[in-house]
């Protein structure tokens, strides 16, 4: 089926913050079209997730308006319930916190909330390119052939490599320890701790990194590390640190001794910020197009959403006169824009001291676990900060 000619908002990409943007935008009684690459929205899976419960994700972002579909993620949607997150040092001693959060199936969430968008009246299409960006016209061919479709304001929900960000000049800075590398597997047969997400470092592993184990319920898990290219060994990749730590790592190989891989998933992270800029006269950007994620963890649904709400309402109010486009820009930083800054300059605190087993296992010594817990969250306590900038005193 082919789209119209012409709608008020295009949205191009059905993850969570496309789909948020198009619900919201869809609401106001405007015609919205959104666009997915993908011919099964979700499918294949690009990362996986870790979602904290609504009263965290408060915590998280305390300026945020969160998206209504944050508030109750239907039961389907998730794998399992985890209440303590550890962290595990490289000399094996480990530390955590209390954390309520649900392992999602994407799969299903991300189906969930494009569905919501199709509900509000957004038009969806599925199994289509875009393969040009003319100002607000778009170019596209996939599953219902070649054709172009003229927006009023297009949103560009569609990853760390927007073709959206890249026509319209807000690109991200050329930082090659900017973007990361998340590749996992879904394991089944392993006996993990279900009520724990589990989250290792060691320069043999993760240099510059992290790996982690979530359960999934019952004998599942998912597991994966978070790694930057630039880091990696002469001739290694990311699939070779996930198969020695898998294999080699002498906590995590006996927790997944046996296990058989049942899927591989594989996608870029962007955890070097946002762009100067993400709103002009005719075009926003929201979710990873954007840097919207907390580069401490990783972690980007609830950002996404909350920039793809955002973006939703302020393309739908400029369209109503009632505001210029580029409020967006102020509005998003206003909400998020401090947690993600933060969270960057302590990615950058803790890039040297994960390159050093011994001050890694200091650094994890040192900080107690509600400063972890901060830290998680994009947040830098005062004496955090003091011990992290010690500990790299004495890297120089």
């Amino acid at each position: 089926m082919k789209p119209e000619d012409a709608y008020d908002i295009i949205v191009v990409g059905a993850g969570p913050a496309g789909s948020t943007a198009a619900m919201y935008a869809a609401e106001k009684d405007l015609s919205v079209l959104l666009i997915e690459k993908k011919k099964d929205i979700g499918v294949p899976l690009q990362c996986g997730g870790f979602l904290p419960h609504y009263p965290i994700l408060q915590e998280l972002v305390p300026n945020a308006e969160l998206p209504v579909t944050l508030e109750e993620i239907p039961s389907s949607c998730i794998h399992a319930t985890a209440s303590y997150q550890r962290f595990i040092a490289p000399n094996g001693i480990s530390k955590g916190f209390d954390v309520d959060a649900d392992a999602i199936d994407r799969r299903r969430f991300d189906k969930h909330l494009a569905k919501e968008a199709g509900k509000a009246g957004a038009h969806i299409l599925v199994g289509t390119n875009v393969t040009e960006v003319d100002g607000t016209k778009l170019f596209m061919d996939g599953a219902f052939g070649e054709f172009e479709v003229q927006g009023k304001v297009i949103i560009g929900a569609d990853g760390p490599n927007s073709i959206v960000a890249k026509a319209n000049n807000m690109l991200r800075d050329d930082d090659p320890m900017g973007t990361g590398i998340a590749f996992e597997y879904e394991l089944s047969g392993v006996d993990v701790d279900k009520d724990a997400v589990e989250m290792y470092f060691g320069k043999d592993y993760v240099p510059g990194g992290y790996a982690w184990i979530i359960s999934q319920g019952d004998d599942t898990a998912n597991i994966g590390v978070g790694i930057r290219e630039a880091l990696f060994e002469q001739h290694l990749c990311a699939r070779d640190y996930l198969e020695r730590f898998m294999y080699k790592h002498p906590i995590a190989s006996e927790k997944l001794n046996g296990a058989s891989i049942t899927s591989v998933i594989a996608g870029l992270v962007p955890v070097g910020g946002a762009p100067k800029v993400t709103a002009n006269h005719n075009t926003l950007l929201a979710g990873d197009a954007a840097g919207h994620i907390i580069a401490t963890n990783g972690g980007g649904i609830s950002t996404a959403m909350v920039g793809g709400k955002l973006a939703g309402e302020t393309a739908a109010e400029f369209l109503a006169g009632k505001c210029q486009l580029q409020d967006y820009e102020n509005r998003w930083r206003q909400q998020m824009g401090l947690e993600i800054k933060t969270a960057v300059y302590v990615r950058k605190l803790m890039d040297k001291l994960m390159l050093s087993d011994r001050l890694m296992s200091t650094a994890i010594k040192m900080i107690t676990p509600e400063q972890m817990k901060a830290i998680q969250c994009g947040q830098l306590p005062e004496p955090v900060r003091k011990t992290l900038l010690k500990l790299n005193v004495g890297l120089s």
